[in-house]
C-alpha cells in the first residue's frame, strides 16, 4: 500500500490543497481590484489546482498498487491540464495585454507540489510551495534589485557561482606534501569563502549603507571565518573604503568568533566549559560593543563607489596563499613539537583558526588531559588567534583601522581576563 493509514491520506492531500491556497492568496491579492470573471485564476481556482495535482497522486498510487505503468496517469493528467490552463491564460493575455507567463508557471508548479505531496517527499513539497510564493510575492522587489544592479556586481555575481559550482567540484581533495600536506579542494574553498566573504558585505553595504551592512557582514563572514573577514576588510581599508565601518565589521565578526568557540568549547571540552565560557561572552560582548559604537561613527551611511567589483579576485588569491601558508606551518609546528608542545602548538594553530585548537584540545581532554592544561592551551589558542588578526590588520590595513581594531581586541582580552580571575575567586570562596 503506499500509504500507511486514511490519517496519512488525508493529511498528505490536506497539504496539497494548502499549497494552492497559498499560491492563490497570492495570485488573488495581486488582482484583487479586478473585476469578477476577469482573471484566469484566484484563490478558488489555485486551490483546487492544489486539489487535482493531490488527486492524480492518489490515482497514480491506486494504479501503482494494482501494478499497472508507473507514472502515466501523471503525466497524462499533467499535459491535459498545462494546455487547458495555457489557452485559458492565453485568451486572457489577448484582452489584457499583458503577456506575462508567471501565472501559467505557477499554475503548472502549484499542481506538481500538490502531486509530490501525496507521492513523495511531503516536507519537500511544502516548503516547495512556500518558496513559490516568495518567489511570485518578491516582484517589485526583485524588479527594483535588477535596475540599480550593475555590471561588475552581475560580472562577480557569476564568477562566483563558477568558482563553487564548476570549479570546486573538478579540484581534487587529496593533501599534497609533508605534514599533513595542503588540500587543493579545501585550499580552493577558502578562495570562495573570502570571495563570497566580500561579496556578501559588498551586497550588505548596498542595502544597508556602509556601517549597518559592515556590521551584518562581519557577523555572517564570523561565522565562516573571522580571521578571513579581518584580512579582507583590511585589504578594503586600504582601497579607500571608510575604516570605522571596516573596524566594526571586524568586531561583529570577532564576537561571533568567541561565542562560536564557547559555543564548541561546551560542546566538544565540558571539562572546561566553566572556565572557558564566561570568559569568551565577556570577550564577544565588548566586541560587540566596540562594534555598535564604531558603527555609530561619522561617514556611516555611504554605499560603495559606482561600478566598484565587489571582490578582486587576485587579491582574495593572495589572501588565502596567506593563510593557507600560516595554516601548513601551524600543522608543522605540532608535527615537530608533538603533545609536549602542546601550549605552542595553540598558539600558532590560532594564527589562522581556533576551531583547530577547539578540537585537539576536547579531544586529549577526553584522553585524560588535565583541565588547568586544556583550559590554558585553549586560551593560548583563542589569544592568539586574536593578537593575530589585529597585526593582520596593522600589516595589511590602514592605520586607523589597525588602531580600532586593536583596541577592541586588547579590551576584549582584558575583559576574559577579569572575568576569569573574577570565577576562580567565586570558585576559591565557595
Amino acid at each position: 500500500m503506499l500509504f500507511s493509514d486514511d490519517i496519512e491520506l488525508f493529511y498528505r492531500l490536506g497539504v496539497a490543497i494548502a499549497i494552492g491556497v497559498i499560491v492563490g492568496v497570492e495570485r488573488h491579492w495581486r488582482e484583487r481590484d479586478e473585476p469578477g470573471g476577469s482573471r484566469t485564476a484566484g484563490i478558488r481556482t489555485f486551490s483546487l489546482i492544489g486539489m487535482l495535482g493531490g488527486a492524480v497522486g492518489l490515482l497514480e498510487g491506486a494504479v501503482a498498487d494494482h501494478g499497472g505503468p508507473t507514472g502515466l496517469v501523471t503525466v497524462g493528467a499533467f499535459i491535459a491540464f498545462a494546455i487547458v490552463f495555457a489557452w485559458f491564460k492565453a485568451r486572457e493575455s489577448e484582452i489584457d495585454r499583458d503577456f506575462s507567463v508567471t501565472t501559467v508557471i505557477a499554475a503548472l508548479l502549484t499542481f506538481l507540489l500538490g502531486t509530490m505531496a501525496v507521492m513523495g517527499e511531503m516536507q519537500v513539497a511544502a516548503a516547495g510551495g512556500v518558496a513559490l510564493v516568495a518567489i511570485l510575492a518578491s516582484r517589485e522587489m526583485l524588479h527594483r534589485f535588477l535596475k540599480t544592479l550593475t555590471w561588475p556586481e552581475l560580472r562577480s555575481a557569476i564568477v562566483l557561482l563558477g568558482m563553487t559550482f564548476v570549479i570546486l567540484p573538478l579540484v581534487p581533495d587529496e593533501p599534497i606534501g609533508p605534514y599533513g600536506g595542503i588540500s587543493p579542494a579545501k585550499t580552493w574553498t577558502l578562495v570562495v569563502l573570502l570571495a563570497a566573504i566580500s561579496f556578501v558585505g559588498y551586497v550588505a553595504v548596498k542595502a544597508l549603507g556602509a556601517s549597518r551592512g559592515e556590521v551584518v557582514a562581519g557577523a555572517i563572514g564570523g561565522i565562516v571565518s573571522s580571521t578571513a573577514l579581518t584580512v579582507s576588510n583590511a585589504r578594503k581599508s586600504l582601497a579607500g573604503n571608510e575604516i570605522r565601518p571596516l573596524a566594526a565589521g571586524a568586531a561583529a565578526a570577532g564576537a561571533v568568533s568567541y561565542l562560536r568557540t564557547a559555543a564548541l568549547a561546551a560542546g566538544l571540552a565540558p571539562a572546561i566549559m566553566t572556565s572557558m565560557v564566561p570568559p569568551l561572552v565577556a570577550g564577544a560582548a565588548v566586541f560587540i560593543a566596540a562594534a555598535f559604537l564604531l558603527a555609530r561613527g561619522q561617514g556611516g551611511t555611504a554605499e560603495p563607489p559606482p561600478g566598484e567589483n565587489p571582490f578582486d579576485l587576485m587579491s582574495v588569491l593572495k589572501l588565502t596563499l596567506l593563510l593557507v601558508v600560516v595554516a601548513f606551518l601551524s600543522r608543522a609546528a605540532s608535527a615537530v613539537f608533538g603533545a609536549g608542545g602542546l601550549f605552542i602548538v595553540s598558539g600558532l594553530s590560532g594564527l589562522a583558526d581556533v576551531d583547530a585548537v577547539t578540537v585537539t584540545v576536547g579531544g586529549l581532554l577526553k584522553q585524560g588531559l588535565a583541565a588547568d592544561t586544556g583550559f590554558l592551551a585553549l586560551s593560548a589558542g583563542v589569544i592568539a588567534n586574536t593578537v593575530a588578526k589585529a597585526v593582520y590588520a596593522a600589516v595589511l590595513g590602514k592605520s586607523g583601522f589597525a588602531w580600532w581594531l586593536g583596541l577592541a581586541s586588547a579590551l576584549a582580552i582584558a575583559a576574559g581576563a577579569a572575568i576569569h580571575l573574577a570565577v576562580l575567586a567565586i570558585q576559591a570562596s565557595g
